[in-house]
């Protein structure tokens, strides 16, 4: 029996017309909804930023709030924060204008010379930068993450511990966070290194994340001691885990990542001030509370500003080996201060009133958290 075919009747051009103005208005609830289902790269962060900034009500003491971050997953709460809005959020009608950094040093530079307001920086250029200034031009005023730093060798030539005398181990940068936990480290099996040349019974060369895993591939390095995600990207290279720096510390906690502010900008614009970290303590628990998320989210903000995101095998093991925190673990900033000194990078330094953490305890206490310790190295 043949199939019975259904004629369809042309709509008149009246009925088109109705048909056409319904669907035009359903259009906006369509996107709104689909929008409102999207989040970490699946939505648009930057379109939400600026509607939080247009739609924030009264701007605050200041029209914007110019933050300072590296690309780096030691800085999950800048990434995370900036991805999904929630610091934003917190500020209403004053805009962020992110900035983002390779070095500390720069990121220094850029706070001192007034083209930056907060930052998201690691302990030993926050120290570095307090002292020269004389203590003058910046305070900690939060933490923002633990842990995350490794010791990565090539597993041919390095085998154990010991193995690492008379090799070439990379570090990020002389002076640096790593650097100086390296040359600790050294000191404490007895070896012996120039701290300036990085010459001696280990050869400390200091190289830049970015180029670290190309020099490991080509052999002109044997190891490094450096955070992640370079470390996780080293082992995709074949490299081996050696140490976990958490595992030097006690309670396995140590700073790498801090908040720091400008002391102009912290006493002009304490509001502004504020109303960041309240966005960065809801960021912390944003990432405390859906880890998985957060790392997508994390690794889309690291897409944005490098043109590509972490391969899976990179940014899985990494992920997990960084805790946010934002207790600045005050008590190990100043035991990385005595190690610089000790290494002869710097003089002992008089850290006495690098922190002010004033409105990050008015913060917690509003979200009925405990207050954190300056270590009695707090502003007076």
């Amino acid at each position: 029996m043949p199939a019975t075919r259904t004629t369809r009747t042309p709509s008149s051009p009246r009925t088109a017309l109705r048909r056409g103005l319904a669907a035009a208005a359903a259009l906006p609830l369509l996107v709104g909804a689909l929008a409102s289902c999207g989040y970490g790269s699946q939505a648009d962060p930057a379109e939400d930023r600026k509607a939080g900034a247009a739609a924030g009500g009264a701007k605050l003491s200041a029209g914007e709030v110019r933050i300072g971050y590296f690309p780096n997953l030691t800085h999950a709460t800048a990434l995370v924060g900036l991805q999904e809005g929630l610091i934003q959020k917190e500020l209403g009608g004053t805009t962020v204008k992110p900035q983002a950094f390779n070095a500390g040093p720069s990121e220094i530079e850029a706070l001192n010379g007034g083209s930056l307001d907060i930052g998201f920086i690691g302990p030993s250029p926050a120290i570095n930068g307090y002292v020269k200034s004389k203590g003058s031009n910046l305070r900690i005023i939060s933490g923002s993450a633990s842990g995350g730093v490794k010791l990565v060798v090539n597993p041919d030539k390095i085998k154990t511990l010991d193995d690492l005398k008379g090799k070439r181990i990379a570090t990020p940068q002389k002076g640096n966070t790593q650097d100086v936990a390296f040359l600790n480290w050294i000191s404490g099996k007895g070896w012996k290194v120039d701290p300036e040349s990085g010459k001696g019974d280990v050869s400390v060369v200091r190289t830049d994340n970015k180029v670290a895993p190309d020099a490991f591939k080509q052999g002109s390095i044997d190891g490094a001691w450096v955070p992640e995600p370079t470390a996780s990207k080293l082992v995709s290279d074949g490299g081996s885990v050696l140490l976990d720096e958490t595992t030097l510390w006690p309670d396995k906690k140590f700073v790498i990542t801090n908040i720091i502010v400008s002391q102009k900008f912290l006493k002009e614009h304490p509001d502004v001030v504020e109303a960041v970290l309240r966005g960065t303590v809801k960021t912390n628990e944003w990432i405390n509370a859906d880890p998985d998320r957060a790392k997508a989210s994390a690794n889309a903000k690291l897409a944005a500003d490098g043109g590509k995101p972490l391969d899976a095998k990179v940014i899985d093991p990494a992920w997990p080996s960084i805790a946010v925190t934002d207790d600045p673990l005050a008590s190990t900033l100043k035991t990385q201060s005595e190690w610089a000194a000790k290494a002869g990078l710097i003089e002992q330094p008089d850290l006495a009133g690098i922190y002010d953490l004033s409105l990050l305890n008015k913060v917690l206490k509003a979200a009925g958290r405990p207050e954190v310790s300056d270590a009695g190295l707090g502003a007076q």
